[in-house]
């Protein structure tokens, strides 16, 4: 794994020794690189600007798209690149002292959205849409700018399944975070490797890490969020029935269409009983299970 003190990079100096750590470590730059192969994010020379808040996820993304890297196993180049929105309270010099002391080239931009977002945003109501809408054009245009063909996130298996039942509940629709999309304008890829690593895999390398993290609510405690919902339910499940997440985000890579009821998706008007067969032979008739 490349342990020797003379052959890491630095932002694996000091990475705890122990079996645990080592597997932890190699489970999620195994299940990062399989994502990259699976959905095809590679293009060979290409820039990818590396999307950092501070949190425990993007410590992970940069750590192990480094490690991919490092390894020869990544051919791009990366760009870290945190958005200071102007949240009160946000310690601006963490970042930037983190990244120049790993020496990982990077970029900070300041855009005051969080002052746009209290204005804009209803009292009582949440900031998280506007938020992300405004931070999301922000990193596009650095993007731009910086060369970049893609936006890279730090969005594991968990928000993924979080948003497939936010959307499911709230918005009637069977649809998540995909791990590779292009942007509206069709100019940027938007990836997210880490679509297969568990948010807890994610904590726990972070912690061991002493990666200083930056706490998620700046924007003050919002309780009775939409995703928090979410997410208590799938702790619950989680708790009951232990893997149960796991099981459910397999099942977002095993859809089928002609079980569903989405004629867009399928062709049901055009099925055609086999001629010559019987009715307990049904040919293209999906059988029900």
């Amino acid at each position: 794994m490349l342990d020797e003190n003379d052959d890491i990079h630095p932002l694996f100096a000091g990475a705890p020794s122990t079996t645990e750590f080592k597997k932890l470590r190699k489970r999620i730059v195994r299940q990062a690189r399989e994502a990259i192969e699976q959905y095809g994010m590679v293009e060979r020379g290409a820039r990818w600007l590396v999307c950092l808040s501070g949190g425990k996820d993007s410590y992970t993304l940069l750590a192990v798209l480094y490690e991919l890297k490092w390894r020869g196993l990544l051919p791009v180049d990366l760009l870290a690149c945190n958005l200071d929105q102007g949240q009160p309270g946000f310690p601006a010099t963490v970042l930037p002292e983190f990244l120049k002391r790993m020496g990982v080239p990077h970029r900070i931009e300041y855009q005051d959205t969080y002052s746009v977002v209290v204005d804009k945003v209803p009292q009582g109501r949440t900031y998280c849409a506007l938020c992300s809408r405004l931070r999301r054009g922000n990193l596009y245009r650095i993007a731009r700018e910086e060369g970049c063909s893609a936006v890279v996130l730090g969005h594991h298996r968990d928000d993924i399944l979080e948003t497939f039942f936010m959307n499911l509940f709230h918005g009637g629709r069977l649809a998540t975070m995909p791990p590779k999309l292009v942007n509206e304008e069709g100019d940027l890829f938007v990836y997210r490797p880490l679509a297969h690593v568990a948010e807890a895999d994610c904590e726990k390398f972070a912690t061991s890490m002493n990666y200083p993290i930056i706490p998620c609510d700046l924007c003050g405690s919002q309780d009775g969020l939409q995703r928090q919902q979410v997410k208590q339910i799938l702790d619950g499940w989680e708790k009951n029935r232990p893997g149960r997440r796991q099981v459910m985000f397999r099942a977002l890579m095993n859809a089928r269409p002609s079980h569903l009821l989405d004629p867009k998706l399928f062709d049901f008007q055009g099925l055609q009983l086999t001629p010559g067969q019987n009715e307990e032979n049904f040919g293209e008739v999906p059988r029900l299970r």
